[in-house]
Parts: C-alpha cells; sequence; structure tokens
C-alpha cells in the first residue's frame, strides 16, 4: 500500500501516544495509536461491505471524530468519501445522492429520516458495532490522482457539482500548508467549521493530523464555548469564517481572554471586515486573512501576522507549491494594482466536477483553475482579493466591487454587519444597494451616505440603503447574496 495512500497509520506508529483528535461535544480524546485502530476497523467494515475501488462512500453527521476515521479508511480502501450537508432539505440530498449514487451511505440516528426511501439505500448507522479483527491491508490497482473525496459545492449560481479532489490534491494541499505556514506537532487547532466542508476537512485538520498535532472539534458553534476551549485546549492556529468572529467579539469571554497559547487566529471563507482585523490587532493578537476554495486547496497564500498587520486585506503571496495569475479579460496578465480575475495552478487543484465535462472545461483551463474571483497585486507581489467576477456591480458603466464598498460601511460605530449588491435599474444598469444590520435601532441613511462620499467616488455610493434585522446566511456562515436579491423592500 503506498504511503500517499496510508499516511496515517504511518503517523500513528511515529507518534501513537500523542493526542490525535478531541471531541468537544462528547469528551472523546483518540491518541494517535486510538486513530489508526479506528481507521483499520472502519476499513475492515467497508471491505466486508463487498465496495470496489471508486465507490462512493456517503456519509451524514454532524461535526464528530469518527468522520476522519471513515475518511481515512477510504482512502486505504480506494473508496470516495462523500460528505453529505446535513443542513439541505430531502429533495436536496435526494438530487446529490443521484448524482453521485453511492454505494454505501453511513449516518447519524437522527438524519434517517433524510435519505428513508432512497434507491441507494445500502445504509447503516455510524454508531454500527464493528468487531475489532485482524487487518488485512487491502490490494488495489491504486494510483496517486485517484479520487478520495467528493465535496459538492453549495449550489449559490446553480445545482450542486461534485468536486472530485485526489489523493494528490489532499495531500499536496496539506504538504503545502505545512511547509508555507509552519504547522508542526505542537500545533493544536480548534475546528468548528463542518466537515461536509473544506474548510472543516483540508484547511487545518487534515494538514495537523498529517504533521502529528492536534485537532479539537467542535459541532454546534457558540461563541463563548469557542473562546473557553480556544484556551482550555491551548490552541495554536484556528480557522473561523467572518460571521463566527463577530459574534465571539460582542462576548464578554473575549474582552476577558488574551489568548496566551495562539500563534495566529486566521479568517477565511467570506471577505473579513476590517474592523474585526482592527479588533485583534488592539488586542495584541496575531491574525490575518486567507483564500480558498473547494476547488483548490483551500490553502493558496502565505503572509505573515506581522505584514498582515500592516497590509489590512491582504492574503499575501500564493504558497511554496502553487502558483497564481491575474488575467484580464482579453487574456492579458495584469500589471500590478490592476484588477482581473485570479486564476490557480498547482497539484491541489481538484480533477474535475463529478459527471460535468461540460462544467469542468469552463474551471479548467490549460491546465489553470478559472476562480470567479478578481483579484489585484501590489507592488511587493502581496495579492488582495477584490470580490466574484459575477457580483461586480456595473452601475453608469461605471466598475463597482462590493466588497471595497462593504470594508466602507463596516468602518461606521453602529453597522454590525453589511452586503452591498448591484439591483437592476432601467437606466444606471445597476444600482448599488447596500443591506445593513445595525445596534440600537440605527438607521440614518443620510449618515451612511456621507461616510462613503469621504471615502470613495460618488458612483460608488450606495443609492438605496436597506436596514433589515438580519443577513440571510449560507449553511457555512457565508453571507448569502443570492438570497438578499429576492429580498422585495
Amino acid at each position: 500500500m503506498h504511503s500517499e495512500q496510508s499516511w496515517i497509520l504511518k503517523r500513528a506508529a511515529i507518534t501513537p501516544q500523542k493526542t490525535s483528535l478531541i471531541d468537544i461535544a462528547t469528551n472523546r480524546s483518540w491518541s494517535y495509536k486510538q486513530l489508526g485502530y479506528e481507521v483499520k476497523k472502519w476499513a475492515m467494515f467497508l471491505k466486508k461491505c463487498s465496495l470496489q475501488k471508486g465507490d462512493r462512500v456517503a456519509v451524514i453527521a454532524e461535526n464528530r471524530i469518527d468522520l476522519f476515521a471513515i475518511l481515512f479508511a477510504c482512502a486505504i480502501g480506494g473508496y470516495i468519501y462523500v460528505p453529505l450537508n446535513w443542513r439541505l432539505s430531502h429533495s436536496e440530498l435526494d438530487y446529490i445522492l443521484d448524482d453521485c449514487t453511492p454505494a454505501l451511505i453511513l449516518y447519524e440516528d437522527q438524519f434517517m429520516k433524510l435519505i428513508a426511501n432512497n434507491p441507494h439505500m445500502k445504509a447503516y448507522p455510524i454508531t454500527i458495532e464493528i468487531l475489532a479483527e485482524h487487518f488485512d491491508v487491502p490490494t488495489n490497482n491504486w494510483n496517486s490522482k485517484d479520487a478520495w473525496l467528493m465535496i459538492y459545492t453549495g449550489g449559490t449560481t446553480g445545482k450542486p457539482k461534485g468536486v472530485v479532489l485526489s489523493y494528490d490534491a489532499i495531500n499536496w494541499n496539506a504538504f503545502n500548508t505545512i511547509i508555507s505556514w509552519n504547522i508542526s506537532s505542537d500545533d493544536c487547532t480548534l475546528n468548528y467549521m463542518p466537515l461536509f466542508h473544506t474548510g472543516g476537512l483540508n484547511a487545518l485538520s487534515i494538514p495537523i493530523l498529517m504533521a502529528g498535532g492536534t485537532v479539537v472539534i467542535g459541532n454546534k458553534f457558540n461563541p463563548q464555548e469557542a473562546i473557553q476551549s480556544l484556551n482550555t485546549y491551548s490552541t495554536t492556529i484556528s480557522l473561523f469564517v467572518p460571521t463566527m468572529y463577530q459574534s465571539m467579539i460582542d462576548t464578554e469571554e473575549f474582552k476577558k481572554t488574551s489568548f496566551p497559547s495562539i500563534k495566529v487566529f486566521l479568517s477565511g471563507g467570506a471577505p473579513c471586515p476590517i474592523t474585526v482585523h482592527k479588533t485583534f490587532l488592539q488586542k495584541g493578537v496575531p491574525f490575518k486573512e486567507g483564500y480558498g476554495l473547494t476547488e483548490a486547496g483551500p490553502n493558496n497564500f502565505v503572509i505573515q501576522p506581522e505584514e498582515a498587520a500592516i497590509k489590512l486585506g491582504s492574503v499575501g503571496k500564493c504558497m511554496q507549491f502553487n502558483e497564481v495569475k491575474i488575467q484580464a479579460p482579453n487574456g492579458r496578465e495584469c500589471g500590478r494594482d490592476e484588477v482581473g480575475e485570479l486564476y490557480i495552478k498547482g497539484k491541489h487543484m481538484f480533477s474535475e466536477y463529478w459527471k460535468n465535462p461540460q462544467e469542468t472545461a469552463k474551471t479548467i483551463i490549460n491546465g489553470w483553475l478559472r476562480t470567479g474571483d478578481l483579484a489585484k497585486m501590489d507592488l511587493d507581489g502581496d495579492i488582495y482579493i477584490v470580490g466574484r467576477v459575477k457580483e461586480m456591480i456595473i452601475s453608469g458603466g461605471e466598475n463597482v466591487y462590493p466588497q471595497e464598498v462593504e470594508q466602507c460601511i463596516i468602518t461606521h460605530p453602529k453597522v454590525k454587519e453589511v452586503a452591498v449588491i448591484g439591483i437592476a435599474d432601467c437606466h444606471w444598469g445597476e444600482i448599488v444597494t447596500a443591506f445593513i444590520v445595525s445596534d440600537d435601532a440605527f438607521n440614518n441613511v443620510k449618515e451612511i451616505q456621507d461616510l462613503c462620499r469621504s471615502h470613495l467616488g460618488s458612483y460608488k455610493i450606495p443609492r438605496n440603503i436597506y436596514f433589515i434585522p438580519e443577513l440571510p446566511k449560507t449553511h457555512v456562515g457565508k453571507i448569502d447574496k443570492k438570497k438578499l436579491q429576492t429580498i422585495q423592500m
């Protein structure tokens, strides 16, 4: 069996007594030796289910450490691990199951009703008792480019697509992260990101397990519990989405702690408000922003915390083993400080969209991944993410990047959250429109427009500003701008 396929068992042999995984909800803790045992146990079970190489194993469960044992068991057996988003509706899950046609479904009891009556119904509960027997290493015609993991995209731009990630893609993302971010066996991360999401699996969990560190798994995010756990487990590096950071900042616990063990906090999944950056800077806690997507990594850039403190909003330079470029619509590579579309290249890229060659061909162009995100590079070679290509607003013939307007509005002391979109208009083409969640019933439109006027060009100032109780969010806590388009004001 190849080391790229079974490295977790080698890690278990190298540091058997070290703690690999901690489950906050169940108070379980596995050493690497125990993790190796659990992986072998599940590999034996999957083999007894008569699975063939390339068969899909779908899993529907909330965050729990058992999911890593199943993931690595799939790697050893040559099966494709398909984590399902349990927050989806019955019909949405049916679509994904019909698309990936799993040979087996593993489920937590509370989700049985979501997969009932599905034709792919060879299913077992995750809590099934598996008798410990001698484990024979399976033999198969293995290749590092074979699929190991398939994560379905959120479907915000259409039907969900299965992003196929090979052993190479997952392992090279881990190599890249360990080397570029200086990850070691001393590191400990707290993860509340859902384990059906690349951020939960690939951002820090798998790289830290490869390095021999400790991964602490939280289930339903609670800001007070998160802050307590960050300190209790002496975590060194953790990733949260901006909405999670905002809710932590609003607690008394945040004001009282200095996070003594933290080397750096990472923000990802969505643009991070500049006010969040500044709050951590004022506490003297290292903080930086990252950028990734399911189709690549998700880790792509590296920036030192001290540089991130100076260049607020920059994600830095590309990592050790990948390449990036910024390209104009005509194919020309952009000059410094010129906005264009971000392209990424490297062994950490996805292989294809499952059974969707047309979308794959639109996304992988001459070996480069077309991200759909707008970016610019400064004179030092550091990258700034400006926004999504599809979210760019064209108002009166001028390009407006929503993220720039949002970063301006969020600096108002009464603004908690903001999202800016373009609303169709027969005269201007699109009108810059802001949706704001505020404190203390603040709803002064003129004050917001005056703030924008003092920092932005006149064509970027929102003509429409709406104050709403909350912004719609996706399953991973990102602001859902597609739903904002449907709000009738």
